[in-house]
């Protein structure tokens, strides 16, 4: 008796998890709500200390909830990092210009991977759940990943444009709420196009029992009476 293949589930890590969860996304915000109003009722040196301060509080609640130390570490290095160029440029505004490369990075990469045929989320999701780069011998599950890469792709470029801009013509506070704005908000987004698009894709790479079943039999119609 024919018998459709059984497949194995990875254990699948959220994207999300990834990402440190919603209140990762939330907490990257809490450190510039403190260095811009600290900025303008003091000055330039207590912001710095006030972000790095939040920064570390934050972490070490992440590590006491037991929760991953990973977005926290980076947190940590994020605001580390654009302490130090506001310091070195002596000017608040100095303090978004590592976001703002990093953004324009970011989005280069991704529109790439595209050109290339390599979408970065597929083999960023294809080492998470195990797949790897089986994904690459069906093009539909190809095309998936390329509309999910390019949906970051859009939200770093979008975050580059705008950010740079107001960085240019001097307007701090501004560059914070364009950040907040622009952080966890359109990573949502991002986020739903990408689940929606690897889903799709899981689907097409490791289809279940019963989608294997129904192909085959749409192969072979005398299998019908076998299954």
């Amino acid at each position: 008796m024919w018998h459709p293949r059984q497949v194995t589930e990875p254990k699948q890590q959220s994207i999300m998890d990834q990402l440190g969860g919603l209140s990762g996304l939330i907490y990257t915000s809490v450190p510039i709500l403190i260095f811009v109003p600290v900025n303008s009722i003091w000055n330039l040196t207590a912001a710095i200390w006030a972000a790095l301060g939040v920064a570390v509080l934050i972490a070490a609640w992440r590590v006491f909830r037991k929760e991953s130390i990973q977005p926290a570490i980076s947190g940590v290095l994020g605001v580390g990092v654009s302490a130090f160029i506001a310091y070195r440029t002596g000017d608040a505004k100095g303090y978004f210009l590592f976001g703002i490369y990093t953004s324009l990075a970011y989005g280069a990469a991704f529109v790439l991977s595209i050109v290339v045929r390599w979408p970065l989320v597929g083999i960023i999701w294809g080492f998470l759940n195990g797949h790897g780069n089986l994904w690459r011998k069906h093009p539909r599950a190809v095309r998936f990943y390329d509309i999910a890469t390019a949906a970051w792709a859009l939200v770093f470029g979008a975050r580059y444009l705008v950010q740079s801009q107001l960085y240019d013509t001097d307007h701090t506070g501004w560059l914070a709420i364009a950040r907040i704005g622009m952080g966890w908000p359109l990573t949502g987004l991002a986020l739903l196009v990408t689940i929606w698009a690897v889903r799709k894709a899981d689907r097409i790479v490791e289809p279940s029992p019963t989608e294997e079943l129904d192909d085959a039999i749409d192969e072979d119609p005398d299998r019908r009476d076998l299954s």
